[in-house]
């Protein structure tokens, strides 16, 4: 083994969370290794919103998982994938920025984690972004690295579901990131001038600038380096070498490698539950049974109606001609398909009037996509709307299958596990149709083509869910967070793995419960408070 280097912090990943923490680190001088298993990010793709098309399914820059095979999704392997580049995800997402509802962190403080309340962690959202846009300054931040913008595209189909939505009595609201959630409105998207802002561009990339951090990228962790019940180091390999090499921590070691691979690696390193362990080898260096639990994901079946004759679709505009057009348009700075995330229209909706908060999302675009896939356009003009449970009660596992480390993990979400979720979708995917139904669409709709007029029954609804519903890509929970009162808490609330010293957790595998939102602002939320939280130590200790 080569001479091993020594950092004050080493981050296993390089991805949303742990370019934020790189970067505040970096800031108060601290040096700082970053271990990324993927490329740096300079695939011409990552620059372009829609280049998430091509970058979703790129094993050289994502991690290609498929979940394992559940009853209640007909036994179906669904796709799964994760950013593995500088930036993780927020390089090849949907750039979606969706805090989630105050009550989700109110209740996270409630489970037994004192700081995580709503009115806590509203400075950290507030310290990383840069609304461009409507927006009331107590809620938004003005000046942080991560600039947050509505995308134009004017569309009167979009108008037209917009007004459909108020015509079922859903609340127009301007600012879905404020005040309140509840009701229909424009999706706010990480990026600037038509190109997407990844947390690599604005964190990782000037934190490099400081000269405090090393960035590693090809290196894959294999196992942290523990003395006793202290995290020293992480052994990784790099690319295309089978002999290990080492980095050493002199303050903590930090695992921001997200969802499915932060509770992977704890289990490989010796932390996680005995008997998995001892039946995959593994020396047992801390028995966790949480570690790999817990996990849960947003499932999403999608409606597609098709578009009368002429109507303007995206369908429209990605072949040919037009498809130039919309280049030439982008390049000069102009609206375009080529700078829109996959949704363009919300809706924060509840099944039941009385709930005091939303408990379904419905995700609109002028376009139709092909069946079973995200992200990929039909060839005949159509609308889409997907539809998931906020938070849902389903819960499911990542655990390793085997001592290798090159070996992908088995996961599974256990989408529709429980039968609240399933009564909950299908009041969801009545309420989408209500409004691709509504009086404002009519003029534009031609056919509800999937699942078609034939699907009436919630007995149906469900039947069509469950065969062909997909991922969100909304990964969390396999690291959760609690107090060491909870027999399955990974992490406590400052991110620090029960009994284990300098070693931390921090990316979106530490919630306890799902958020009512897509995931990559409340992971930037706690890689914001994560960072203070190490530096307070710090404060404190000199």
């Amino acid at each position: 083994m080569d001479s091993v280097d020594n950092y004050d912090y080493v981050i296993v990943g390089g991805g949303t969370a742990a370019s934020i923490i790189a970067y505040r680190l970096s800031q108060k001088g601290h040096s700082v290794c970053v271990l990324e298993a993927g490329p740096p990010d300079s695939n011409p793709y990552i620059r372009i919103p829609a280049g998430f098309i091509k970058t979703l399914f790129d094993p050289k820059v994502t991690w290609q998982y498929s979940y394992e095979p559940s009853p209640a999704t007909n036994n179906r392997a669904i796709q799964v994938t994760q950013g593995k580049t500088l930036g993780g995800s927020s390089s090849v997402n949907g750039m979606v920025y969706n805090r989630g509802q105050a009550q989700d962190f109110d209740d996270w403080a409630t489970l037994g984690n004192p700081g995580w309340a709503y009115e806590d962690i509203l400075p950290c959202f507030r310290r990383t972004e840069r609304r461009i846009g409507s927006g009331d300054d107590r809620y938004r931040g003005r000046s942080g690295p991560l600039t947050v913008t509505t995308s134009p595209w004017p569309s009167e189909l979009v108008s037209a579901f917009v007004e459909g939505a108020k015509q079922q009595g859903h609340p127009f609201n301007e600012d879905y990131n404020g005040a309140v959630q509840e009701g229909v409105g424009y999706y706010q998207s990480a990026m600037y001038k038509g190109r997407r802002v990844s947390t690599a561009s604005a964190f990782l990339r000037p934190a490099i600038k400081t000269g405090n951090v090393d960035v590693r990228t090809r290196a894959t962790a294999t196992r942290i380096v523990l003395e006793g019940l202290v995290a020293v180091g992480v052994e990784y390999l790099r690319d295309g070498s089978n002999e290990p090499a080492q980095v050493r921590a002199g303050r903590e070691v930090i695992v921001s490698a997200g969802t499915i691979n932060s509770p992977k690696l704890l289990q490989l390193s010796g932390i996680g539950p005995q008997a998995l362990l001892n039946s995959h080898g593994v020396q047992i260096h801390h028995p966790l049974p949480g570690v790999g639990e817990n996990f849960r994901d947003h499932y999403s079946p999608r409606l597609v109606v098709r578009g009368k004759a002429g109507v303007d679709t995206l369908n429209a505009h990605v072949k040919g001609l037009p498809l130039v057009l919309q280049i030439v348009k982008w390049m000069l700075g102009k609206p375009s398909i080529l700078s829109l995330s996959p949704a363009l229209v919300h809706v924060f909706g509840k099944t039941d009037p009385a709930l005091t908060r939303p408990d379904y999302s419905l995700v609109y675009t002028p376009g139709s996509y092909k069946q079973g896939f995200i992200g990929r356009l039909d060839d005949v003009p159509g609308m889409t709307c997907g539809a998931w449970v906020m938070r849902p009660k389903s819960a499911g596992y990542v655990r390793i299958a085997g001592a290798d480390p090159r070996l992908a993990p088995k996961v599974n979400p256990n989408y529709l596990g429980e039968e609240e979720d399933c009564q909950l979708l299908v009041k969801a995917l009545r309420a989408a149709r209500r409004i691709l139904q509504s009086q404002a669409l009519q003029p534009f709709v031609d056919m509800e083509t999937f699942p078609g007029a034939d699907v009436q029954s919630d007995d149906e609804l469900l039947a069509f869910a469950r065969e062909y519903g997909v991922s969100s890509y909304h990964l969390v929970g396999s690291c959760k967070m609690g107090p060491a009162t909870d027999p399955m808490a990974v992490v406590d609330h400052e991110l620090k793995v029960h009994g284990i010293h300098r070693l931390r957790v921090a990316d979106a595998s530490i919630m306890p419960t799902m958020t009512s939102s897509n995931t990559y602002a409340p992971t930037m939320m706690i890689a914001e408070k994560a960072a203070e939280m190490i530096l307070a130590k710090v404060s404190r200790n000199t």
